[in-house]
């Protein structure tokens, strides 16, 4: 029996087969065992790593690519896959880590659950295992996945949120962002349930979530105590209105089928079927690793991971939980890291995978990473949010993905988040159904040094980001000083708070050097661009539609210029044209074209071309420029060439923003804006 791994001919690739009928004694040379079971693939991914670094001893070095080819299967890993400088590949031998053809290999994180026996839990049917890890210490888990779907633990309210009703011992007007550790309940909201210590309370405040495992429990003064402080204030938002939240991991709630409970110190899992599951015929999964693969470069010692790819492999089954003393993140959900993470890789890739059913955030790279890729891959089901770029990596590629189905445990985690890093590219992705935030840019607040230039977002289809959950948030939200930073032919709708701040486009705290242009935005709570503040930001050229309350937003006088608003089209049928403030004049619009319709979506009937004033007696809505008319307005500076009349959009109530041949906003010399090339593109597009 050969023992050792296959050494192919110099010239020629060398591939190393993996199967779940493997054995790691084998050559991996083979993709089946041979008739006499004396060879053939291996059984690990890891056996395969270590193949190929005494491939590389054998030979000197690496003289071919190398290619490890994983059939069909789930590989439960008993630890993270791990790779250094060593595993490395060269751009002339790159290193891939792949499915077998037409295959669809799934790396595990997690564990199987079997062994159940029926029981009766809170009045209903129910099975129950016993986890011996668990009650020993060993393994705990805050999710579990049964048939390929992420099943939930018991929730109150069952639908909505509870209201805290006060803040304990600070009053409404502490810090907003100074955390607590009591508060006040309304009724029977909360109880000494059993397991005490094990129940969380999830608060939503501002733009955060926080996860407060329940202290204690004064039913007589209706006070929690949290075994950890509030991110900020245990107030909704900037007012005193106390923070929304529900309570998570509730026993006595366990009553719903496809829920379930973890005891840990009897280390039981109860869980309630859903109709037609039996437990001979259900694959349960429990996570373990908060990684499932992690690139461990030492870039200092000049010991980077290099031309290392992964394609078409699924990733998933992660827990990530958070240290004992921290209940969340000032933002973003930094804190939360990759069940793939990169630390010090460049020239690597992660193609046409798929990262589901985890904890933690899809994919994180870690200062220093540079020249990455991140191509074709779905991530859902996310705990977090998609792709963390992070403080000082650079040239990252995050392009035809779909993210989505995101922050089920983390609400504020973002679908691509980069923070202090420059020259990457986030293009053509479908990102959506977030509680939070898009896409993030930049990480610094005002007007300091910023790494985060040179940035294009283009072409992505952004929806549904914050869905009521959070506020403070947009379809894009960038921070910073950003030179060459370009957001552009991006489609983004639906962009919902729970109170202030559902934008499309948010140029946030120092903002600036910033090209926003050819974006369609439409049907967002509070507007479709909004600059907090910042300096010589170039607005042309987008559409900004139906917002709820208002349509723009400058919240911040300064002695520069904010922003030039040039060629926009601004159409909407509730709210204000203008919100914020618009005293000193160090901003700019002009070219543009406003339709203020009715309800149904109706446009004003104007004599094409014609401007409207906004108090005439021809049919149309007034139309009010920061409480100024438009010949006001027009005296300031402001709109001496824009229109007021129909953009003869092709149907806007249907979200069609297509403009007629005759459209008035051409003679303005605004661009028509072709959405098809929105969003993920084939294979064969892609690779142009």
């Amino acid at each position: 029996m050969s023992t050792n791994p296959a050494v192919p001919h110099h010239h020629t690739p060398a591939v190393f087969y993996v199967a779940p009928d493997g054995n790691d004694a084998w050559s991996g040379a083979h993709p089946q065992p041979n008739t006499s079971r004396t060879d053939g693939p291996l059984a690990t991914i890891a056996r395969a790593r270590d193949a190929i670094r005494e491939l590389k001893r054998a030979q000197g070095g690496l003289k071919q690519p190398v290619r490890v080819s994983i059939r069909e299967g789930t590989y439960f890993l008993p630890e993270s896959l791990v790779l250094t400088a060593e595993d490395s590949g060269s751009e002339q031998c790159p290193i891939t880590y792949a499915a077998y053809e037409g295959e669809k290999p799934v790396i595990s994180g997690g564990a199987p659950i079997t062994g159940w026996r029926s029981a009766q839990v809170n009045g209903r049917a129910a099975w129950t295992a016993h986890l011996p890890k668990v009650q020993d210490g060993e393994w705990y888990f805050t999710q579990l996945f049964v048939n390929g779907e992420r099943r939930l633990r018991p929730r109150l309210p069952k639908e909505g949120f509870y209201r805290l009703a006060g803040l304990v011992g600070v009053g409404p007007d502490a810090p907003w962002n100074e955390g607590q550790d009591k508060a006040l309940f309304s009724d029977e909201d909360i109880k000494p349930w059993k397991n005490l210590s094990d129940v969380e309370v999830v608060t939503l405040s501002l733009w955060v979530e926080s996860h407060l495992p329940v202290a204690a429990v004064d039913e007589k003064e209706r006070i929690v105590t949290f075994a950890r402080r509030s991110v900020f204030r245990l107030t909704e938002d900037f007012a005193g209105a106390g923070a929304r939240y529900y309570v998570t991991n509730v026993f006595e709630a366990l009553d719903t089928p496809g829920q379930w409970y973890l005891d840990r110190g009897a280390g039981i899992v109860y869980y309630l079927p859903k109709p037609g599951e039996e437990p001979d015929r259900v694959a349960v999964i429990a996570p373990r690793l908060p990684q499932i693969v992690r690139f461990a470069g030492d870039p200092e010692k000049q010991q980077w991971v290099e031309h290392v790819r992964l394609q078409g492999l699924t990733f998933a089954h992660t827990e990530w939980r958070l240290p004992a003393d921290v209940s969340g993140a000032s933002q973003a959900a930094v804190n939360v890291p990759g069940a793939v993470l990169w630390q010090g890789a460049r020239h690597c890739a992660i193609r046409d995978c798929t990262i589901a059913h985890i904890g933690n955030y899809a994919v994180e790279l870690t200062a220093p990473c540079e020249h990455n890729t991140i191509l074709g891959n779905a991530m859902f089901d996310l705990g977090a949010g998609g792709v963390k770029v992070g403080h000082g990596t650079s040239h990252t590629l995050v392009s035809d993905n779909e993210i989505g189905d995101g922050g089920h445990i983390f609400h504020s985690a973002v679908g691509v988040w980069i923070g202090n890093s420059g020259h990457n590219q986030v293009v053509h992705n479908h990102i959506h159904d977030l509680d939070y935030t898009g896409v993030s840019v930049g990480w610094t607040w005002g007007y300091g040094a910023s790494e985060a230039v040179d940035n294009r977002i283009e072409f992505n289809h952004i929806h549904h980001v914050g869905r009521g959950m959070l506020s403070d948030l947009g379809g894009i939200y960038t921070l910073g000083i950003s030179p060459g930073t370009v957001l552009r032919h991006n489609l983004i709708h639906d962009s919902w708070s729970a109170t202030y701040g559902g934008w499309g486009v948010y140029l946030d705290e120092g903002s600036s050097g910033i090209l926003v242009e050819n974006n369609v935005v439409y049907r967002t709570k509070t507007g479709g661009f909004h600059q907090h503040y910042g300096r010589e930001n170039t607005i042309r050229n987008n559409i900004f539609a139906l917002g709820k309350e208002m349509q723009i937003t400058r919240s911040r006088e300064e002695d520069h210029r904010s922003f030039s608003f040039e060629r926009n089209i601004v159409y909407w049928t509730e709210g204000e044209l203008l919100s914020g403030t618009w005293k000193n004049g160090n901003f700019f619009f002009d070219s543009n074209l406003y339709c203020h319709a009715d309800e149904s979506g109706e446009s004003p009937p104007t004599e094409e071309g014609q401007a409207r004033r906004p108090a005439d007696q021809e049919g149309g809505r007034p139309i009010a420029f920061a409480g100024a008319s438009l010949d006001e307005w027009r005296a300031r500076g402001m709109d001496v060439h824009s229109l007021i009349a129909d953009p003869k959009f092709k149907d806007p109530a249907h979200d069609d923003f297509t403009l007629a041949a005759g459209s008035p906003a051409f003679s303005l010399g605004f661009h028509a804006i072709d959405v098809s090339q929105v969003g993920p593109r084939g294979p064969e597009q892609r690779e142009r």
